[in-house]
C-alpha cells in the first residue's frame, strides 16, 4: 500500500509519527492500514534501535515513509512544525517533556495547527510522581494489579507476553483516543491533546474484573477464580503427546456437553459450581486428557459447543482452517502477518508493506506544500536525509 493508493475510513488523513518502540509503531502501522498517510520521522543521527530488524519483517516501518531530521537545529523544529501544519494527526511515546524541549510540544503545534490531535503515549502518563521514570509492560502490568491476578494458584505471576500494557493498554487506547479526537474535531473544528498512558489503559481493562471484586464474585488473589485458572472447567490441560488443550466451557449447556464428549461422570453436570467438587473434577479432567494427544482432542470437540481449543504455536494459528478461511494471516515475502483488523463494509483496510526504495525526499516534502527551493535548502544543508 502507498498513499496514492491508499483505501480505507481514514483516507485523505496525514499522520506524523515520532519514531520509537513499542505501542506508538503498532498504532502507526493501525493508522496506516485504515488508510492514513504515515510519515515516521526519525532523529538525523538516531542510533540501529532496541531491536534492528531488516526492513522487510519490520513492521513498525511498513505502510509508511521515513524522513530523517535534525531535531537539534531550529532548522529542523521550524520543518517539523510546518509538517504539522498540514497533518491531521501526531503521535509520539516520548518521556514527558521530551517533545516540549525539542520546541515541539502541544502548544506550539496546536498554534500553528488547531485542528491537529496530539496523541500522547507514556506508560505513566503525563503527570503524577512516577511520570519520569522508566519502564516496560511488565512494570505497568505490576502496578496495575493485572499481573498479580494472571498465573497458577501456587506460582508466580505469569507474563501474558507484552500484550496487555504496551499494545491492549498502550496501543489500542491510543488509536480508540486519536479517533475519538477526531469525531470531536468534526463537531467543534477543534483538535485537542490525547494522553495515553500504559498504567491507565491496562486498569481499564480490569474493569470488569473490578466489578467481580466489588460484588463479591472474584478474589484478589491469582489462581482461585472462574477465569484465571481456579475453575477446572476453564482451564488449559496437557494431552498425551505433551501438547495442551484449552477448556473454556463456563456456561452450563456447554459444560454438559464438555462431559459428554470427554466423557466425564454425568453427576459433575449439577456441580458444575460447586467449589468443593472442583478439585475431583480437575483431576478427572486431566487423567481423560493425557489418554489422547492434542490433535485428536480437537477433532471430537471441533463439531461441538464444548470450547475446547487446541493450543496452537503462532505457525501452527496460520494454519488452522478457520483463520484461513478468514485470510486471518498474509504472507508477505518471507514473513507471515496478520491483516489488519477490525474489517470495514464500505472503506477496506489495506495491507501495509515497507519501502520498495528510500523515500523521495523532495516528493514527501512536497507532499507538505515544501517543494523548489525551499526544499533544496533543507536537504543540501543536512536538515533532512532519508
Amino acid at each position: 500500500m502507498t498513499a496514492a493508493t491508499a483505501s480505507g475510513p481514514l483516507a485523505g488523513l496525514t499522520v506524523v509519527e515520532m519514531a520509537g518502540i513499542g505501542p506508538v509503531p503498532l498504532a502507526a502501522l493501525m493508522l496506516a492500514e485504515y488508510g492514513a498517510r504515515v510519515v515516521r520521522v526519525k532523529r538525523l543521527k538516531a542510533g540501529a534501535g532496541f531491536l534492528p530488524l531488516a526492513p522487510d519483517v519490520d513492521l513498525s516501518l511498513h505502510g509508511r515513509s521515513t524522513l530523517k531530521v535534525d531535531l537539534k537545529r531550529p532548522e529542523g523544529v521550524e520543518l517539523m512544525l510546518r509538517l504539522v501544519e498540514k497533518a491531521d494527526i501526531l503521535v509520539e511515546g516520548f518521556r514527558p517533556g521530551v517533545m516540549e524541549r525539542l520546541g515541539l510540544g502541544p502548544e506550539p503545534c496546536l498554534a500553528r495547527n488547531p485542528r491537529l490531535v496530539y496523541g500522547r503515549m507514556t506508560g505513566f502518563g503525563q503527570d503524577g510522581p512516577l511520570a519520569d521514570r522508566a519502564g516496560h509492560d511488565l512494570t505497568y502490568l505490576a502496578l496495575t494489579g493485572a499481573l498479580h491476578a494472571i498465573g497458577p494458584k501456587d506460582g508466580r505471576p505469569a507474563i501474558p507476553l507484552n500484550l496487555v500494557a504496551d499494545y491492549g493498554g498502550g496501543t489500542m487506547f491510543l488509536v480508540a483516543g486519536v479517533l475519538a479526537a477526531l469525531v470531536s474535531r468534526a463537531t467543534t473544528g477543534c483538535g485537542q491533546v490525547v494522553d495515553a498512558a500504559m498504567v491507565d489503559g491496562a486498569s481499564m481493562l480490569l474493569a470488569p474484573t473490578f466489578s467481580y471484586v466489588a460484588s463479591g464474585f472474584w478474589k484478589d488473589r491469582r489462581g482461585v477464580n472462574l477465569l484465571d485458572g481456579g475453575a477446572p472447567f476453564y482451564d488449559v490441560y496437557e494431552a498425551a503427546d505433551g501438547r495442551h488443550v484449552a477448556v473454556a466451557c463456563l456456561e452450563p449447556q456447554f459444560f454438559a456437553e464438555f462431559v459428554r464428549l470427554l466423557p466425564l461422570d454425568p453427576a459433575f453436570v449439577a456441580r458444575q459450581y460447586d467449589p468443593r467438587a472442583w478439585p475431583e473434577l480437575r483431576a478427572a479432567i486431566e487423567v481423560r486428557m493425557r489418554e489422547r494427544p492434542r490433535d485428536a482432542w480437537a477433532d471430537l470437540f471441533a463439531p461441538s459447543d464444548a470450547c475446547v481449543a487446541p493450543v496452537l504455536s503462532m505457525a501452527e494459528a496460520a494454519e488452522h482452517p478457520h483463520n484461513r478461511a478468514r485470510n486471518v494471516h498474509a504472507r508477505v515475502g518471507r514473513m507471515t502477518r496478520p491483516r489488519p483488523a477490525p474489517r470495514f463494509s464500505a472503506t477496506p483496510a489495506s495491507l501495509a508493506g515497507p519501502d520498495a526504495a528510500p523515500a523521495d525526499i523532495a516528493a514527501l516534502l512536497s507532499g507538505f506544500g515544501i517543494a523548489g527551493d525551499d526544499a533544496e535548502t533543507l536537504v543540501s544543508e543536512a536538515v533532512v536525509g532519508a
